[in-house]
């Protein structure tokens, strides 16, 4: 498996609002090191740089506007006279509010977000973008003909839909490789998302599309981030309608269980008759995980890589959360060597 890598991430460690304390993100350079040095001690995989990012398969999934927020919002937060470090968003459109643009960038920071989980300072941009071209890389590997690739993202992508971030999520990752394996001819993508949390940025993108399925294993939205989608009810609209499904699992969770809905979301998947398959690759349903709230242990993800490649169909895995910095590179690892011996 061809492992796709870059450190132009490292400057970009922005602050978050924690359950009230203000620290840095736990998205941090270190996981990215983790998952390098983990790859690097196994011996098993190739490595490469990203190519080029080609813009257009950006911009065919996020808006307009909301590309040139993200490129220019920073230094427009600098130009309004504020010298924090990073741009923050603190008031939000909510319930029976306006949805109209405003102009003023302290504003627009409200409307093109939704936590205040994920602030933006002087090299998010970059890094995001950056992000974008190792999921590109990774998919046009496989769109050539290799079985998988891994796309050792971040920041991770998955919480960013057409035009809002939240999550640690800017640019939407895992969309972009399911974009780009369906302009290389693939008929029809199917986006796994097995991180600990609801891929709502995902969802939001294809929901009404009938050529990207997307199936997401994940804690209940009732309870957990990004709470306002994931439910079981929300199952497509449009041309999409049946391409979307939902697998929310209450905390505490263990391997059998989740496994099971694993199981579940491979056969829905193959149903639909799926060509090749994304993996949003979260490590964050680990019992050590700092801020979820599965029981999943270190040998269980070869066991999910395992069962993933048994559905025999050409694998781009993307990185997404995990925050056991420790564990995080053995418990990536695990799983795409466990998808390689089958």
């Amino acid at each position: 498996m061809i492992v796709v890598r870059s450190d132009a991430h490292r400057p970009h460690h922005v602050l978050e609002l924690d359950h009230g304390n203000l620290i840095r993100s736990w998205d941090s350079p270190a996981r990215a090191d983790s998952v390098d040095r983990a790859v690097d001690a196994s011996g098993a995989f190739e490595v490469c740089g990203p190519d080029p990012l080609d813009r257009s398969v950006v911009g065919a999934l996020h808006s307009p506007d909301y590309l040139e927020f993200l490129e220019t919002g920073f230094a427009r937060w600098r130009d309004a006279g504020h010298d924090a470090e990073c741009a923050m968003a603190f008031g939000w459109p909510a319930r029976r509010m306006g949805q109209r643009l405003p102009t003023a960038v302290e504003a627009q920071l409200g409307y093109y977000s939704f936590a205040a989980d994920c602030s933006i300072g002087e090299h998010t941009w970059e890094a995001a973008l950056d992000s974008a071209a190792l999921a590109q890389t990774a998919a046009s590997i496989v769109a050539d003909g290799r079985r998988a690739a891994f796309a050792r993202c971040r920041p991770p992508g998955h919480h960013a839909g057409r035009d809002i971030f939240g999550g640690y999520c800017y640019l939407n990752n895992a969309a972009v490789a399911a974009e780009v394996l369906r302009r290389a001819g693939v008929g029809r993508v199917g986006i796994l998302d097995v991180d600990y949390h609801h891929g709502n940025g995902t969802q939001d993108i294809f929901y009404e599309r009938d050529d990207v399925v997307f199936c997401s294993i994940h804690a209940d939205p009732a309870t957990d981030f990004p709470y306002f989608l994931g439910y079981s009810d929300e199952q497509g609209g449009g041309a999409g309608e049946g391409r979307n499904r939902n697998l929310p699992l209450p905390a505490g969770t263990d391997a059998g269980r989740w496994l099971t809905a694993l199981d579940e979301a491979i056969a829905w998947l193959g149903l639909l008759r799926v060509e090749a398959l994304v993996v949003s690759l979260g490590v964050d349903t680990f019992e050590g995980d700092p801020i979820s709230h599965f029981t999943l242990g270190c040998d269980a993800y070869p066991v999910i890589g395992e069962r993933i490649g048994a559905a025999g169909l050409p694998s781009v895995f993307v990185l997404e959360g995990g925050y056991a910095s420790e564990k995080l590179g053995e418990n990536v690892v695990s799983v795409l060597a466990g998808f390689s011996s089958t």
